[in-house]
């Protein structure tokens, strides 16, 4: 039985990464799915920039069930997410802000994501509904930027991403991030193409590390 929006957003929360796809098709995307699950990675962004990803995205909602949090990245108005939301997405995330895009969301109850950069924007999303911040592109700034802005508006759940790399994904935790989302850097074409799904299982595993240990305080 599908889980509710509220215990998904928790989930995201709990599992600290956010594995941010962008492959060719199901086949690919199950394998890869498989592969950062086994790391400890089941939130899964797959991005509607690829071809076909409305397809794909019902195929692979249907084969992983609840195993894998699966959700729609690269959404960019409201027409996309309530396609992507009835192919299975349970989040939806966009790299840009949409009052539209939130009110199709909250309608369909599923988490929504946008996509802010400024102060000014992160709390506009925020007043506007966005269940987690992403900001976008995180690494221009880097952690710093996340203490500045939770430093006057500690009430918003931030989710950077763009940039999050191994070396910088629990400093952005220890900023105040409540998770991170994290692309070429976890799952890139070349190992991908290359078969090598025993590295992505060894990066997801790195990173959740990385995550849990800076919520605990201790070194990445």
């Amino acid at each position: 039985m599908m889980k509710g929006k509220q215990e998904e957003i928790q989930r995201i929360i709990d599992c600290g990464v956010v594995a941010v796809v962008r492959l060719s098709d199901s086949q690919q995307l199950l394998r890869v799915a498989e592969a950062v699950q086994r790391g400890g990675v089941s939130i899964i962004e797959f991005t509607m920039t690829t071809p076909n990803a409305l397809k794909v995205l019902e195929e692979s909602t249907a084969a992983f069930g609840e195993d894998v949090l699966l959700g729609a990245g690269t959404v960019l108005d409201a027409e996309t997410a309530r396609a992507a939301i009835l192919a299975g997405a349970r989040f939806v995330v966009s790299p840009t802000l949409s009052s539209a895009l939130l009110s199709l969301s909250h309608r369909y109850g599923v988490a929504v994501i946008p996509g802010a950069f400024t102060p000014t924007e992160i709390l506009t999303a925020w007043e506007l509904g966005a269940d987690l911040v992403k900001v976008f592109p995180a690494g221009a700034l880097g952690p710093q930027y996340l203490r500045d802005i939770l430093a006057p508006l500690p009430q918003v759940r931030l989710l950077p991403t763009g940039g999050v790399s191994l070396d910088n994904a629990g400093e952005f935790i220890k900023a105040g991030a409540v998770a991170v989302a994290v692309g070429g850097n976890l799952v890139d074409k070349r190992t991908v193409a290359e078969g090598n799904f025993a590295l992505l299982t060894e990066r997801a595993r790195a990173f959740v590390v990385a995550v849990q240990e800076a919520r605990k305080g201790g070194s990445k």
